[in-house]
C-alpha cells in the first residue's frame, strides 16, 4: 500500500482489518481514496403492533441464513414488552424446525460453519454468555459424532435475558448467535439499536406510522420494514445498492447506487479563456 501506483483500495471485511488498512493509507504523500464495506451489529426492532408470522420468519432467516456467517446478519433483537413472551415462543419453535446437517441435502437449512476458528469461537461465546447471565432459549452447543464430525457443526443460538450491558450485545461474533432484549418502548429499542460502532443494516416490525418512525431514526444504510423474506437481509444486486453507516463503511455510499462510482473518479473543472 506504500506504492505510489496504488490510487487507493477497496475492501469488504472486518472492522479491525479496515480501520488498519485506513490509517495506513492517512499516512502516505497525499489523501487516497479507501471504500470500506465493514462488519455489522445489525438489529431487528418489533413493536407490540408487529405481525409476529412475519417477524418470527424474518428474523430467524436473517439470524441463521448461512449460518448467521454474514456481515447483514441479524444479530440483536429489540421486542416491545407486550408481544415480548409470544415473539420468544415463536422464535423457539421455528429455529426447533431447523435441519443442521449435509449441506448438499435440500432439507439442510444450515451446514457447518467455516474453520476450525469459528467453531472454536463459537463455543468460547456461548460459556462467556452462560458466565454472563444469559439464558439459551436454542442452541448453545457444538454437535459431535458421526456426519458432525466431518466438519464445524454450531447449533443455531438464541439468547435471552443477557444483560444490556454485556460486550456481546455490541461485539459481531459472525456466528449462529442471536441475542434478544425486552424493551419498555420502541424510543428505548432505538437508543440500544443506535448505540453500537456499526450501522449496516436493520429491520423493524410495526404499523404504518411507527415505520416512518424507524426509517427517521435507524442509523443504517440498508433497512427494512415488516419483511418475512429477511429481517435485515437480502439486497438485490441491481437494484439495491448495500453499504453501511459509522463503522460499517466509510463512504456513506452504498455500493451498487448512483453516487458509488465517483468514488473512484477526479473532477477536473476546465476554464479557458479565448
Amino acid at each position: 500500500m506504500d506504492s505510489p501506483e496504488v490510487d487507493g483500495v477497496t475492501f469488504t471485511g472486518s472492522f479491525d482489518v479496515g480501520m488498519k488498512m485506513y490509517e495506513d493509507f492517512a499516512k502516505g504523500r497525499y489523501v487516497r481514496p479507501v471504500i470500506l464495506e465493514l462488519g455489522g451489529k445489525n438489529p431487528a426492532i418489533v413493536s407490540r403492533h408487529a405481525d409476529l408470522e412475519r417477524a418470527t420468519i424474518g428474523i430467524v432467516r436473517s439470524a441463521f441464513g448461512l449460518q448467521g456467517q454474514k456481515c447483514s446478519a441479524a444479530s440483536r433483537v429489540l421486542v416491545e414488552e407486550p408481544v415480548y413472551d409470544e415473539l420468544v415462543g415463536r422464535l423457539k419453535e421455528a429455529t426447533e424446525k431447523l435441519v443442521l446437517g449435509d449441506p448438499t441435502e435440500r432439507t439442510t437449512y444450515n451446514g457447518p460453519v467455516v474453520n476450525k476458528s469459528s467453531y472454536n469461537d463459537f463455543k468460547n461465546f456461548c460459556e462467556e454468555i452462560h458466565q454472563g447471565g444469559g439464558r439459551f432459549l436454542t442452541g448453545g452447543k457444538v454437535r459431535n459424532g458421526g456426519m458432525y464430525d466431518k466438519g464445524y457443526y454450531c447449533e443455531n443460538t438464541f439468547v435471552t435475558d443477557l444483560p444490556y450491558s454485556h460486550r456481546l450485545w455490541k461485539y459481531e461474533m459472525f456466528l449462529p448467535i442471536t441475542t434478544i432484549g425486552k424493551v419498555k418502548n420502541l424510543d428505548e429499542a432505538m437508543q440500544i439499536a443506535n448505540d453500537v460502532n456499526y450501522g449496516l443494516t436493520a429491520g423493524f416490525y410495526g404499523s404504518a406510522e411507527e415505520t416512518e418512525w424507524f426509517f427517521d431514526k435507524i442509523e443504517a444504510g440498508v433497512t427494512y420494514a415488516n419483511r418475512p423474506q429477511g429481517a435485515t437481509t437480502g439486497a438485490w444486486p441491481g437494484f439495491q445498492p448495500f453499504g453501511g453507516w459509522k463503522g460499517s463503511g466509510s463512504s456513506g455510499k452504498n455500493a451498487g447506487g448512483h453516487y458509488y462510482l465517483p468514488l473512484y473518479m477526479h473532477e477536473q473543472i476546465r476554464t479557458l479563456i479565448k
